[in-house]
């Protein structure tokens, strides 16, 4: 029987880009050429100790992976791979904040040394800094049957990565619209509903960049996987007239949840795997994709330059690819499962709950969903500077 316990979301896990710091400043050079930054292909790999060396550390997110229900110590999902393959796992919890990540590795990366680390996992808006600066090693797939089979064909070619040949998905969310059905007394379709007189004040947006700009975006019927600066600076344009109106009560991290319980608010811009978290309590919290579209969104594993464990790593990014193990995390996780073959795996559960997972369209989207799906074009480096002070100004960091 598969576990279906569920941690409440990590607060930081889809964290906001605060203000234009010292790594969004190396982003921009590195758009500019500098060559202190960029890492040539030729320069990335170091000899490799996987044969002889069974073993790899694993950086992720706090509360990201399966944990026994008596001994949260224990990683079931985890502890298989070892048994099948004699490779241990030092596994890391130390992954807070994207920004304050890449800072703590950034050192290393651009010195060509290695960062004592063969995985990370990073979202896909940050992971697109690593694969322009050459941080990351190209993955062999021919290693990963798994994942060329079974990856979610929705984010198998992002822009920043084609044919994801640096990265592969971890885990998956939806950027969409929260709202209590109750309380508003009717459903919610579209972005431009959040701006009818009856939530004025009672709405909330995300604050972080990359997390909100894509939905906004979409909001203004613009197709997110190719906006221009143009469409940006009028998504921005609408945002001003609302928060002068009133008609925003604030901008949030992942505490939009807490505006939403309390009834403070009744409509937010929300994450799919937080809304599975708060309707196990309350019914009345709807989640919708307007019918423009949202965001769907992933964070990545990356295999970092100088790893001494590579092939160990890819071993274990196939291993979570097989069906009946992405199930076994999607059951515990709750985030859209970017392996689609695990949804029959959960169905044929003998436990009802479990099996109750394989109908969640914010897990496995249904096909009117999926229509509605869409992996953004990232923000470039170049462009990164300017559209940070504009939407830091509306959102007052």
């Amino acid at each position: 029987m598969l576990q279906t316990s569920s941690p409440v979301s990590a607060p930081s896990r889809r964290s906001l880009l605060a203000a234009l710091g010292a790594t969004a400043a190396l982003g921009a050079l590195s758009g500019c050429g500098v060559p202190a930054a960029y890492v040539k292909p030729a320069d990335r790999s170091a000899p490799d100790a996987s044969a002889a060396d069974k073993r790899l550390t694993w950086a992720n997110w706090p509360l990201y992976i399966d944990t026994d229900d008596d001994n949260p110590n224990r990683r079931p999902t985890l502890e298989g791979f070892g048994k099948r393959t004699g490779i241990s796992v030092d596994y890391v919890e130390e992954i807070n904040d994207n920004d304050e990540f890449f800072g703590k590795i950034s050192p290393s990366l651009m010195n060509h040394q290695p960062t004592g680390r063969d995985l990370i996992v990073i979202s896909d808006w940050m992971c697109a800094r690593y694969v322009r600066l050459g941080w990351v090693q190209e993955m062999d797939r021919a290693r990963q049957p798994n994942v060329a089979r079974n990856l979610d064909p929705l984010l198998r070619s992002p822009a920043f990565d084609e044919g994801r040949r640096f990265t592969v998905p971890w885990q998956s969310g939806i950027t969409g619209i929260a709202y209590n059905r109750r309380k508003l007394g009717r459903d919610i379709r579209h972005v431009k509903d959040l701006w009818a007189p009856d939530l004025k004040g009672r709405v909330t947006l995300l604050s972080g960049l990359d997390e909100a700009f894509a939905l906004l975006m979409q909001g203004d019927g613009v197709d997110i996987t190719r906006w221009s600066a143009d469409d940006f600076h009028r998504m921005c344009d609408r945002i001003e007239r609302e928060v002068h109106r009133g008609q925003i009560r604030r901008f949030t991290g992942n505490d939009y949840t807490k505006d939403l319980v309390s009834g403070d608010v009744l409509a937010c811009q929300a994450y799919s795997g937080d809304v599975i978290q708060l309707q196990a309590d309350n019914p009345d919290i709807r989640f919708v994709v307007p019918e423009e579209g949202a965001e769907l969104w992933s964070d990545s594993l990356m295999i970092p330059n100088r790893a001494r464990h590579k092939a160990n790593a890819e071993r274990l990014i196939d291993y979570y690819y097989q069906p009946e193990v992405a199930a076994k995390l999607a059951a515990w996780v709750n985030y859209v499962c970017p392996v689609p073959a695990a949804r029959e795996v959960l169905a044929a559960d003998p436990d009802k709950d479990t099996a109750a997972l394989a109908d969640n369209p914010l897990i496995f989207p249904d096909p009117v969903m999926r229509e509605r799906l869409a992996v953004a074009r990232d923000i470039t480096s170049a462009q990164r500077p300017e559209f940070t002070r504009r939407w830091n100004g509306i959102v007052g960091l």
